[in-house]
């Protein structure tokens, strides 16, 4: 498995993404549990999730309990949670950037995770009742008081990356924004990202692809390319964000083994200069 950084850690170049195995919908716990068996053995050493990700209000915190749960017994591998997303009545979404919360959450997550501190703790998404500063500001204060180990943010803008990095004092190690084949407003974002060294974790990546045979119009130039690799349409898209920045590490959902072993082996796939260009058509 190749690897890239966040912050002072080298992590696998594709992590999984944990939202699908906890959300309306859910695998049996067992086949939840297997997928992450399934990708620590792949070679994936990043975990991503988040104590929002439930079905609703009433099992907040449940994919944090499940990858820790499955991951008992397993060491090397950097488990990433994010705070700051509530969950409303009938499993709606809200918005808490409240330092206080902030930090409420983290000692939450830090009981379910069943660490002493949170290798990547990342501020779910701007809340616009409370100033930028003082959310993120409550992530300077975990830092210094060892709860984490990275701080992180999500869904930023670029010049909320930039204020974000000023108050932690240049330890910003991760920014994770939606990008994918279908959803590339990001790029300037990326592109900052790059420039200033911090991880750039893009959350859905597979946008646009879908399932094998449910690809769109847009998309055929993906399948074209997995034809001519012999690989899936998947492998192709998350080797085509790897080749984007060496910043760049997708994470990837999944329910499934056979699917977070298929994009972790997008690892190997090279593709040409010629077939990136048609790709990023």
């Amino acid at each position: 498995m190749r690897q890239r950084r966040i912050g002072d850690v080298r992590v696998s170049a594709i992590g999984l993404g944990g939202m699908p195995m906890s959300g309306q919908g859910r695998p049996p716990r067992e086949r939840a549990v297997a997928t992450v068996r399934a990708a620590v053995e792949a070679g994936v050493t990043l975990i991503d999730t988040a104590d929002a990700y439930s079905a609703d209000e009433h099992d907040f915190g449940h994919n944090e309990t499940l990858i820790a749960d499955a991951l008992k017994g397993v060491d090397g591998v950097l488990v990433a949670t994010k705070g700051g997303h509530t969950r409303t009545a009938g499993g709606g979404w809200g918005l808490d950037g409240r330092p206080e919360y902030l930090k409420a959450a983290c000692e939450a997550s830090l009981r379910r995770l069943g660490v002493e501190a949170i290798d990547l703790y990342q501020f779910h998404r701007p809340d616009p009742e409370v100033p930028i500063a003082e959310s993120v500001g409550a992530l300077a204060d975990l830092l210094d008081a060892g709860k984490i180990r990275h701080a992180g943010v999500s869904n930023f803008d670029p010049a909320q990356i930039l204020e974000a990095d000023e108050v932690l004092g240049g330890r910003l190690a991760a920014v994770q924004n939606q990008f994918s084949p279908a959803y590339r407003s990001s790029e300037p974002e990326l592109e900052l990202c790059a420039e200033r060294g911090i991880a750039f974790l893009p959350w859905s990546p597979l946008g646009g692809i879908g399932a094998a045979g449910e690809l769109g119009s847009r998309f055929a130039v993906f399948a074209d390319v997995a034809r001519a690799h012999g690989v899936s349409p998947q492998q192709v898209c998350l080797a085509w964000l790897l080749a984007k920045s060496p910043a760049v590490v997708p994470i990837p959902g999944a329910s499934r083994p056979e699917s977070i072993r298929d994009s972790a082996a997008a690892v190997h796939l090279e593709l040409s200069d010629e077939e990136l260009k048609r790709l990023d058509g």
